[in-house]
């Protein structure tokens, strides 16, 4: 009868873990199984097939775009069959003009149907900020449709692969890699945030193909060496502009810089912004922000500011700690005057920050309204439905820089660094012509921009261009 007892007392218990451990794990088996979530090991097989990250027609990677016509179209490109694709995919933008990925595969597909094509990359962040992405990819998909439907490159039609390197580091050193290793690719337009541009240029550079990244604004990247150039203003250029207005026009003398210690391009920022706004009579005081940390608190920020005598406080985040910088605005309640870096010129900003950041001034690439009758900007608006930004127009010069290049190289990476890098070469962009100092950074000046009440962005707040007289600096002569 004992033996009984505990047989049924040890029965039960057993009964009552497996009962509990269900109730903690099943859940979490029951969507690993689904896949809608990933377990550790999932993820590192998922940034090891890179093959999954690539595609020129083959695959959607743009789900967030799927549609039953752009499906039909991928599987029609992944058979061989061009005219099919080419038509689901007209069919696709039909519904969806604003599908950058669509438009590059229906460019791709009558591409291929010609025989004669030059062959571009671009990686861009899918998995990492999709809005980022698409963004990018519009401006490369403006660039390839114009030159193709004139008839391509010397008779050859440009063929643009895609690849999703999720702001990974990681990531962007194997699709660079990849992109090293297909002697087609002639050039790769990307990529978007710093430190991915950071890791994969030296893959770039040692394998003898040149990277344009139209966002990536680190002062250190183009150091990496002469196969590395990029469309958009160096931190040192833009921290300048901000700088510049804050002191001179705002009338701000005392900053604390709020900033992400693990991205590269909100250091950049940081330090050179430091320079500036010493050079031109104000001063950032040493009062820690740091998105990154441990200890990050929002609420705290604004005080310890004023405690330490701040007039002012400047915005530096990565893309991905735009919250933590919306979070900051949220808490300051008008007590200091707000300053952004480019990160903060997001659609998030507008939509979560509202009220709360109305009136700061940040510093972009490029605004729209700096040339109202240009040709790219209303190519695109006919294109796209509506107006772009600067990212946009940065990966739009990209993609005219390599067009350029490779009109006078022809399918020879080599010919097509040595172009870039002649003093005298210049392409003409959607903005501006595109010059590059010897360093690989482009001869650009940044653009003050400024939160105000609008219904452009559907938010109630807009960013408008503020057009200000930059004072006399150094910060756009040739960058060593």
């Amino acid at each position: 009868m004992l033996n009984k007892q505990k047989y049924l007392t040890k029965r039960n218990f057993l009964l009552f873990l497996y009962i509990v451990l269900l109730s903690l794990f099943g859940p979490l088996l029951y969507w690993l199984n689904t896949g809608a979530v990933k377990a550790p090991w999932q993820k590192t097989a998922d940034k090891n097939n890179i093959e999954k990250r690539i595609s020129s027609g083959k695959k959607i990677l743009v789900t967030a775009d799927n549609s039953i016509e752009k499906q039909a179209g991928v599987t029609a490109f992944a058979d061989g069959d061009y005219g099919t694709a080419l038509a689901k995919f007209e069919s696709a933008l039909k519904n969806d003009r604003n599908d950058p990925e669509s438009l590059i595969y229906r460019n791709n597909a009558k591409a291929i149907a010609s025989n004669n094509t030059y062959k571009i990359g671009v990686s861009v962040p899918i998995g990492g900020n999709l809005g980022v992405a698409k963004e990018i990819l519009r401006g490369v998909a403006q660039a390839q449709d114009e030159i193709n439907q004139s008839g391509g490159i010397n008779g050859n039609l440009v063929l643009v692969e895609i690849a999703n390197d999720d702001n990974d580091p990681e990531i962007a050193q194997k699709i660079a890699t990849e992109f090293v290793k297909d002697k087609k690719v002639l050039a790769v337009i990307g990529h978007n945030d710093s430190n991915a541009s950071m890791n994969a240029a030296p893959i770039y550079q040692n394998g003898g193909l040149v990277m344009i990244t139209p966002t990536s604004s680190a002062d250190s990247i183009p150091s990496t060496g002469n196969y590395i150039f990029r469309t958009t203003p160096s931190s040192r250029v833009l921290a300048d502009t901000i700088a510049d207005y804050g002191v001179n026009v705002a009338g701000k003398e005392k900053f604390v810089v709020c900033m992400d210690s693990e991205s590269e391009v909100s250091k950049s920022f940081q330090k050179e912004f430091t320079w500036a706004a010493y050079n031109y009579g104000g001063t950032v005081l040493p009062t820690k922000c740091d998105f990154s940390a441990p200890d990050f608190l929002a609420r705290n920020i604004p005080s310890r500011a004023i405690s330490a005598g701040a007039e002012a406080l400047l915005l530096a985040p990565s893309v991905r700690n735009i919250h933590k910088a919306i979070d900051v605005a949220k808490v300051n309640d008008d007590r200091l005057t707000l300053f952004g870096n480019h990160s903060m010129n997001n659609y998030m900003t507008l939509k979560r920050g509202q009220i709360d950041v109305n009136g700061m001034v940040s510093v972009v690439a490029w605004h729209p309204d700096e040339e109202m009758n240009n040709s790219f900007i209303s190519n695109a608006q006919k294109l796209w439905g509506g107006a772009v930004g600067w990212r946009t127009a940065m990966a739009y010069d990209a993609t005219q820089t390599a067009f350029t290049a490779i009109k006078m190289a022809s399918s020879n990476r080599k010919e097509l660094q040595q172009a870039m890098i002649n003093p005298n070469f210049v392409a003409q962009g959607g903005t501006e012509e595109i010059r590059f100092f010897p360093s690989g950074d482009r001869k650009m000046k940044g653009t003050a921009i400024q939160v105000q009440p609008g219904n452009l962005s559907g938010t109630g707040y807009d960013f408008v261009l503020l057009n200000f007289k930059s004072s006399p600096t150094n910060a756009t002569k040739n960058p060593q």
